[in-house]
């Protein structure tokens, strides 16, 4: 792509690809403009339809196409793993990375995985999105244009493309829904439903801390704490919170404990038995709910439930374990 200065303030954008006996070029003072043209012209030089699952004859995997670019692969498969154990990982928790694997495994690899990266089209992956939107799948299709997103801007920062195929790509943002906490009618009939057995002391651990469902794995007895790793630190970072063994807690946890964990699609299977217009994310929010009902101040909460603090709270402030412990006691209802 090619800038040029049109007077003050002002530029134009050309757009040209001269290869394999190919030569299109697209012109605009928006650029965006200029890649709507020149991906058109493209689609019309080349013979291939929007929604098109297969390039035409001469756009297919070629000895002309190279098998690499300083030494990174550019078939689509080979270059999405090494994109997830070089950067993806670092990025994000174990359980963000091995979640985005497995939507990678079944929504992405069966279209893309044999192509060259330099042979997918815009077209292409709008109609992989646009067959998850038709099969109610919107979440989904948020995530798998986000992860396409990032493996084609990360072929262009190792200039194997020029250009971002997801660029012209229309989605539907997906408006998450948010939890619904628990009465105390609906968190007493859910106890009782479990007295008992095995899944009693993993639900009111889950309830009276806050946990996420992936964090009760990690949850352990320190004294008067529950210490668990908190899922959403980013970039490799490992941080854990303490949350007091409160009053609503004792009865189920004490000191010297050893907390063991169900599989969670067999906790999740108990929890729906019980309560089936809930999910067992909602446990989460109802500890945030009853935070604020029971006055526990604002840095207690957050770091109960390890929400990130402002960067000055994060610099200055380290809670003691009296404090903790004090705020924790507020928990009773």
């Amino acid at each position: 792509c090619l800038k040029r200065k049109r007077g003050k303030g002002k530029y134009n954008y050309m757009i040209r690809y001269r290869k394999n006996g190919i030569n299109c070029v697209a012109c605009n003072n928006d650029l965006e403009e200029a890649k709507r043209r020149f991906i058109a012209k493209m689609r019309e030089m080349l013979g291939i339809d929007y929604y098109s699952e297969k390039l035409p004859e001469k756009c297919q995997s070629s000895p002309s196409l190279p098998m690499s670019v300083g030494g990174v692969p550019t078939n689509f498969h080979d270059f999405s793993m090494y994109y997830f154990e070089t950067f993806r990982k670092r990025k994000v928790s174990p359980a963000t990375y091995k979640g985005d694997l497995n939507r990678y495994n079944k929504h992405i690899l069966p279209h893309f995985g044999k192509k060259n990266i330099m042979e997918i089209a815009p077209g292409h992956c709008q109609r992989v999105l646009d067959a998850l939107l038709k099969a109610g799948q919107a979440k989904t299709n948020n995530e798998i244009y986000s992860l396409l997103n990032c493996i084609f801007k990360m072929a262009i920062a190792h200039n194997i493309i020029t250009h971002n195929p997801m660029a012209v790509v229309v989605t539907t943002k997906h408006e998450g829904k948010h939890g619904k906490a628990l009465t105390k009618e609906e968190e007493k009939k859910l106890l009782a439903g479990l007295r008992g057995t095995k899944y009693e002391k993993i639900i009111a651990l889950a309830m009276y801390t806050g946990l996420r469902p992936n964090e009760l794995e990690t949850a352990k007895i320190e004294g008067k704490f529950v210490v668990a790793r908190n899922s959403k630190r980013k970039g490799g970072k490992i941080e854990y919170k303490k949350i007091p063994i409160n009053p609503m807690l004792r009865p189920y946890i004490s000191e010297g404990d050893e907390i063991k964990v169900p599989m969670a699609k067999y906790i999740r299977a108990q929890f729906n038995a019980i309560l089936p217009d809930h999910i067992l994310y909602d446990l989460r929010t109802t500890f945030y709910t009853r935070c604020e009902e029971c006055g526990v101040a604002a840095p207690a909460r957050d770091h109960f439930v390890g929400h990130s603090s402002s960067v000055l709270n994060a610099t200055y402030t380290d809670l003691s374990d009296e404090y903790l412990l004090r705020e924790g006691e507020k928990l009773k209802w």
